[in-house]
């Protein structure tokens, strides 16, 4: 067993590196740093809480990158520090829910997106409100539109994330059929 053991562990270790990879680059196309997806992945998928020193040995990153991202991913509530007892430096793990990871993602990109999105939108609308002519209505129609789906999109989303794993997947289950 143990020989067996031995064997998987480079596989397991090659795997899990590029997973760790891929996922900082859907960071990035998400909206997030390449390094914060991939302390995430690292954090995520592993079995330990991890120390700013691990983890910067772990992905080969600065002190200062590991740190910032680190606390910005606790800002989050995607990460959680530890301590342990007789040890000064902090440890850190991640939100292994998935459920929860997804609705800690969810807020945080409403927070930081799409809010900011509606209210340029709201502000746009209030702007142009006394402009005459054709543009100007076409303008605030076309703006009144994409504030109103962002607005539903929003509201879709709150809800979702207040709900619980199984009643959010049977409601998925009779929506999308």
């Amino acid at each position: 067993m143990k020989g067996n053991t031995e064997n998987t562990t480079p596989k397991l270790d090659e795997v899990r590196d590029g997973f760790i990879a891929q996922w900082g680059a859907f960071g990035s196309q998400w909206g997030i740093n390449r390094t914060m997806a991939q302390i995430h992945a690292l954090l995520m998928t592993g079995t330990d809480a991890l120390s700013t020193d691990e983890v910067m040995e772990k992905l080969t990153i600065s002190r200062g990158n590991a740190h910032t991202n680190l606390k910005e991913l606790v800002s989050w509530g995607l990460v959680r520090i530890i301590v342990r007892k007789g040890e000064r430096k902090e440890f850190f793990e991640a939100e292994k829910d998935v459920w929860k990871i997804f609705t800690i993602i969810l807020r945080e990109r409403q927070r930081r997106e799409i809010d900011p999105a509606l209210e340029l939108l709201r502000d746009c609308q209030q702007e142009t409100k006394d402009l005459k002519g054709t543009e100007a209505e076409a303008f605030r129609n076309q703006v009144k539109e994409l504030e109103q789906f962002v607005s539903f999109a929003r509201n879709v989303g709150g809800k979702v994330g207040k709900l619980s794993y199984g009643p959010a997947m049977k409601l998925a289950a009779k929506v999308l059929g």
